[in-house]
């Protein structure tokens, strides 16, 4: 995740995406760690196809449970007594009263404050659907007890945020009993109903991975709270990094500073151990009692009450002995576990090391589709190689199970991504690559002003269409970021974060500019046929196998058709995927050596398209912005 930070009276920040780290050091080969991680891939996870749910903006199931003014990170007095909860299917730009009493900037006086009220219940109640589209694992972004909108400043491990349950108020009564001995826990309604949820999914044969933030808290973490109020006098001044106590001879001072991550004061950071190799042993403890609570809740040994897996955030962050040990305890809790980390650049080494099954996949899958599908800047030869080379630097086992996704609660949305296709001129291809993902001076009208916020054209969801046919027959696990099967779009932090467009919502256009720009009146609304063709091709890779498992060739890249022609194959089963991202109709010469025309069985167009045998080849007419699957 990358931290942002900006004034707002002081420091106000947003969590975002990629964290700035350098790149790994050169290292041995990757031997038996290799081998240990190779154990730790479990056989689900080759078919998983997955969804990510940013909470708060997903569906408001339950109104009566809905934030409320004093539980916001902000100070109470930078917010205005008239705040309230945002409406649901509000124009996204357009600002409510209390949001204009706080300046004039769209994202630096309020939008940050915003709440809409999504909970558990309204994820649950929206599990049909899930199964419909066909995904079968959910990615949780923080579910656990945080005060800001996106909840990796989480003031516990072990419990869900009181307001996504049905009684916040009691809850918050219950937890203010509990310290860091799990024989103290409670099992709040929260909790309950984030356990019903699992079993609703399972039940549904949909797992279920959550974010796990484990190298900073929140502020009303019970450890640092303990530690705010009693200073030295408090039983845990081990758990985080203090440079300075308060002098109580000095009323009008409070001296109190402790590290905060990137220097921000509401993420105090936990102390690592002695040498540096791990984080404390005390919170290290208690990281390793809240994994297993919501890992077998019940407790009996018997996994399949519990959580399917760990998302894990800025994990390079984190020193890899915990890891070891984490990912140790994990496995032992359940064998058939799925771990992932948040890495940006060649994770390789650092999962063997950790002993993880997976990273997320911006590097070797997002990076160069944004380059070829996307821009149309990356020649379809040079998209090819890049692939290759990266997925190869992981074990043969991993690379089917890498999450592959496009965007995310930390990039800016896909369909924005092809709305801004190569903005802006770069100096040279390494520059295309480094610059034109998630770089923040060109993903946002908060720091550009050439940033485009309106919907997509259909060209664009042409291209969306077969952006997400390659995602969907790559090799890797897919991710989809909530809505983008639904036609949202929006840019980076805090644009990507707007409420889920549902079928049963009437939305108020997107005319507002938070720049003042001109602008069309955009409807907003479920675009059913979208969802139909990601519905589609999602059923398309659950049926066959060879597109889950197979082995991947790259049979033609035309770079001067711009065009790719690759094949999954699996026990005899051959899927041929051709590509043209080109704005011309192509006609590609494909060797062929099988008897009679093979049968097409996927396309992202319903415009005509031709084969014809020639020889030992197959020549085939692809529309422009288009892609066939044949078998």
């Amino acid at each position: 995740m990358r931290l942002t930070l900006f004034l707002l009276f002081g420091l106000l920040f947003s969590i975002g995406c990629e964290t700035p780290s350098p790149e790994p050091a050169a290292s041995e080969s990757i031997t038996s760690a290799e081998a240990a991680s190779a154990n730790r891939i479990p056989d689900w996870a080759n078919d998983a196809v997955f969804y990510q749910i940013f909470p708060e903006r997903f569906r408001n199931g339950d109104l009566s449970n809905d934030p409320t003014r004093e539980s916001l990170e902000t100070p109470i007095d930078r917010v205005p007594e008239s705040w309230e909860i945002t409406p649901w299917t509000s124009d996204w730009y357009a600002r409510a009263p209390w949001e204009e009493a706080r300046g004039d900037d769209f994202y630096e006086d309020g939008v940050f404050d915003r709440r809409y009220g999504g909970d558990l219940q309204g994820v649950v109640d929206k599990l049909d659907y899930m199964r419909d589209l066909g995904i079968n694992t959910i990615y949780f972004n923080p579910v656990f007890y945080a005060r800001s909108l996106h909840k990796y400043d989480g003031n516990t491990f072990h419990h869900v945020d009181p307001h996504f349950g049905p009684d916040p108020a009691g809850d918050f009564a219950l937890m203010a009993t509990e310290t860091s001995d799990p024989s103290t826990w409670q099992w709040t309604q929260a909790d309950r109903l984030f356990l019903t949820l699992l079993e609703e999914a399972h039940s549904r044969n949909i797992r279920v991975i959550i974010d796990g933030v484990f190298n900073h808290t929140g502020r009303d973490f019970f450890a640092f709270d303990d530690l705010r109020r009693n200073q030295q006098d408090s039983p845990y001044t081990d758990w985080y990094i203090v440079n300075a106590w308060d002098d109580p001879a000095t009323a009008d001072v409070n001296e109190f500073n402790y590290e905060g991550w990137w220097g921000v004061e509401t993420l105090p950071v936990f102390a690592d151990n002695a040498d540096g190799s791990d984080l404390h042993p005390a919170p290290k403890q208690y990281v390793f009692d809240a994994t297993a609570r919501w890992m077998d809740p019940n407790g009996d040994g018997n996994p399949e009450d519990g959580i399917d897996g760990w998302r894990l955030d800025v994990a390079n962050e984190v020193p890899l002995q915990f890891w070891a040990d984490w990912n140790d305890h994990v496995f032992s809790l359940n064998p058939d576990a799925y771990t992932v980390t948040e890495i940006w650049h060649d994770a390789a080494q650092f999962l063997a090391d950790g002993g993880f099954s997976a990273t997320m996949n911006y590097h070797g899958f997002a990076f160069p589709v944004k380059g070829f599908l996307i821009d149309g800047t990356s020649e379809p030869s040079t998209f090819a190689s890049l692939l290759n080379e990266r997925r190869e630097e992981y074990p043969m086992e991993m690379q089917f199970v890498l999450q592959n996704l496009i965007d995310s609660h930390d990039t800016d949305r896909l369909a924005s991504m092809i709305v801004n296709e190569a903005r802006q001129p770069y100096e040279n291809e390494e520059s295309a690559e480094r610059y034109g993902y998630d770089w923040g001076s060109r993903v946002s009208p908060r720091n550009t002003d050439n940033y485009l916020v309106r919907a997509p054209n259909e060209r664009e969801w042409q291209i969306q269409k077969l952006v997400a046919l390659f995602q969907m027959t790559y090799v890797g696990a897919p991710m989809i970021y909530y809505g983008t099967e639904a036609g949202m779009w929006g840019a980076d932090d805090p644009d990507d974060r707007k409420p889920m467009v549902w079928d049963d919502l009437t939305y108020d256009p997107e005319a507002r500019d938070p720049l003042g720009r001109s602008r069309p009146a955009d409807p907003v609304a479920f675009n059913h046929h979208l969802f139909a063709f990601y519905k589609d091709v999602i059923s398309l890779r659950q049926e066959h196998a060879s597109l889950r498992r197979g082995d991947f060739e790259v049979l033609e890249a035309d770079d001067d058709s711009n065009t790719l022609v690759y094949s999954r194959s699996l026990e005899g089963e051959t899927h041929v995927i051709v590509l043209n991202r080109s704005d011309d109709t192509h006609t590609i010469r494909v060797p062929f050596s099988a008897s009679g025309m093979p049968e097409v069985l996927f396309s992202t167009t319903d415009k005509g398209y031709q084969l014809e045998q020639d020889g030992e080849a197959l020549l085939i007419e692809v529309p422009a912005l288009s892609g066939l699957v044949l078998q």
